[in-house]
């Protein structure tokens, strides 16, 4: 029967890991000097190693006579370690066996010698899984486990697992594997299995895995299917649903000069004939960093604004996350590009050809000796009527630079700040919700109010409506509300009240200035009528434990009423209205 290369070539042993050298080299020196721990936590992104590391930990602990921390291979243990049905060595998956009665059952199996083993080791994939019930069940068999036991946590997700759990395990953080050495172990596979490939190929599949080798592997045994002879470029491209190195220089070509209707039709053929719109989005993030790369390092010159080839890049690394859970990727990415073209390209054209039409006009029609406010004050005037009626463009629009130094103090910033960017700012200004000036106040009352009566069976079922976020995270209007709430924690629940803390202070800081919308995107999702407080996690630790001393001391918390809301004053703004009006009308002018 076929074996996928990343079962068959999965490494037996600490010598054949490649791309956590750290790691290893830690792991190794435990086994050397007899001081390993009783529990691991091995955290990283997918295909980097996690599980494969545990499985080798496991059998090179069991060793009786390890040379230089790895197994021999040869002892009585090793044989049995590296036989299939060793039952000392157990593998759970916590995704499929997440309850408490699994680890109910996995704590009374514990106390059990090895049958075979020094060690009987528990080998825990993706623990985050775990419900927080069974989180529970482990964690006092996890901090005094008995001598022969042994546990490895592997999650790609630590930050779901509760910090009681983590605080008790020794961790490492797997980091992701470099393209070269990807690289490098695929050519070693392709040497071992007679596979004819293109160099370019296997760095084409390094960069698209992302730093997973077993992504690698895999991409790599789809293309042997695909094809018996050797595997260009073309092979790649079409299996993977991506387009050439060409196709994708034309397209940036193409936006970024602000060719509308060819990056359309790129667009819309790209998606009929297949190809998948999020990986090309990644090839043009990667192309584009690769040219700015060879600029500043290689000093290779570019045909590109320099300038606009920076926020392309950056534009789409931003939205990589909404492209790839947008419900219709096609129509994203098209808004997505014409948006750009609209506001960077084309904007930047409109603005440079006014610069040139008014410091031509304020050459011809303004006297050397004139004072020089009038001539800003002239180019002001005319971008003000030239942006206020875009669509219609004078045939007298002269593009060539003016070497009037009379002019030169006429500035991109200087119309950016008098034209339709000024009054794009007063919108979203106006947009913005009222400050609210005791806000620290309200938040110290709500956190009274909530230790005041809170209620653990509360906890329990607000933790259950908390998950229920989750199903909001994508959504296009309240995503970034849902995922905001999402990075804090859930500490203690009242009838009216729930206590969020954050771990950083600029998390904290944010959304006090969007409570109001916290509140109601909370409430109407939990179907709840709460009040919410959000304080940071070190404010959180000493309240805690102010309210474990008063408990102690019998101190009571008694509910005290919330202050009304303060909302700062726009008094600023009518001074300067009133002062705006009276310089243009004069003393006719009454304020009221």
């Amino acid at each position: 029967m076929y074996q996928a290369l990343y079962r068959k070539y999965r490494p037996k042993d600490f010598n054949s890991v490649v791309g956590q050298d750290s790691i290893i080299k830690t792991l190794k020196n435990s086994i050397i000097n007899h001081n390993f721990s009783h529990a691991y936590m091995f955290f990283g992104p997918r295909g980097t190693g996690k599980t494969t590391i545990s499985k080798i930990f496991a059998r090179n602990i069991n060793c009786t006579e390890p040379v230089d921390g790895i197994a021999c291979q040869k002892c009585a243990h090793c044989k049995v370690s590296f036989s299939k049905n060793c039952v000392d060595i157990i593998e759970i998956d916590a995704a499929s066996n997440n309850g408490v009665d699994e680890i109910r059952d996995l704590k009374n199996k514990i106390t059990l010698v090895p049958s075979e083993l020094k060690y009987k080791v528990y080998i825990i994939d993706e623990v985050h899984m775990l419900s927080i019930g069974a989180f529970n069940a482990l964690l006092k068999t996890l901090e005094e486990p008995p001598e022969h036991a042994i546990f490895i946590l592997a999650t790609t997700d630590p930050q779901k697992v509760p910090e009681t759990i983590i605080s008790r395990c020794q961790c490492f953080s797997f980091k992701r594997i470099s393209d070269d050495v990807i690289k490098n172990r695929l050519k070693f596979v392709c040497d071992e299995e007679k596979i004819e490939i293109d160099d370019d190929v296997l760095e084409s599949i390094a960069i698209l895995s992302d730093g997973g080798l077993r992504d690698a592997l895999g991409s790599l045994d789809k293309l042997t299917s695909y094809t018996s002879e050797k595997i260009t470029m073309n092979d790649f491209t079409e299996v993977n649903g991506i387009v050439s190195e060409s196709d994708i220089n034309s397209l940036i070509d193409d936006i970024l000069s602000g060719n509308i209707q060819k990056v359309l039709k790129s667009v819309n053929d790209f998606n009929n004939n297949g190809k998948n719109l999020i990986q090309i989005m990644v090839q043009m993030l990667n192309y584009g960093r690769n040219m700015l790369v060879d600029y500043y390092i290689c000093d290779k010159s570019i045909s590109f604004s320099l300038d606009n080839l920076q926020e392309l890049i950056n534009l789409i690394n931003e939205k990589m996350f909404d492209i790839k859970k947008s419900g219709n990727t096609k129509i994203y990415v098209e808004m997505l590009l014409l948006k750009f073209i609209n506001d960077v390209i084309l904007h930047k054209n409109l603005v440079s050809n006014t610069v040139s039409v008014s410091t031509n006009t304020v050459k011809n029609e303004v006297a050397p000796n004139k004072n020089s406010e009038i001539s800003v004050n002239m180019s002001n005037n005319l971008v003000n009527n030239y942006t206020s009626n875009s669509n219609s463009v004078p045939s007298s629009i002269d593009n060539s630079k003016s070497a009037d130094t009379d002019s030169k103090n006429v500035t991109t910033a200087d119309f950016r700040d008098d034209g339709a960017d000024f009054e794009k700012d007063d919108d979203i200004a106006a947009d913005l919700p009222p400050k609210i000036l005791n806000i620290g106040e309200i938040m110290k009352v709500r956190v009274n109010n909530t230790m005041a009566l809170a209620n653990k069976n509360l906890l329990k079922l607000e933790l259950s409506n908390f998950e229920l976020l989750r199903d909001f995270s994508f959504d296009q209007e309240i995503g970034y509300i849902v995922c905001s709430l999402l990075d804090g924690k859930l500490r203690t629940v009242s009838p009216d009240n729930i206590i969020i803390s954050f771990e950083f202070d600029s998390n904290v800081k944010q959304n006090l200035a969007n409570i109001d919308k916290i509140i109601e995107v909370y409430n109407k999702i939990t179907n709840s009528n709460k009040n919410i407080a959000i304080i940071s996690d070190e404010e959180w630790e000493k309240v805690k434990n102010e309210y474990i001393t008063n408990l102690k001391n019998n101190v009571k918390y008694e509910v005290v009423s919330e202050p009304d809301v303060v909302l700062e004053e726009s008094a600023k703004d009518d001074i300067m209205i009133s002062s705006a009006a009276v310089e243009l009308f004069g003393d006719i002018v009454e304020i009221d």
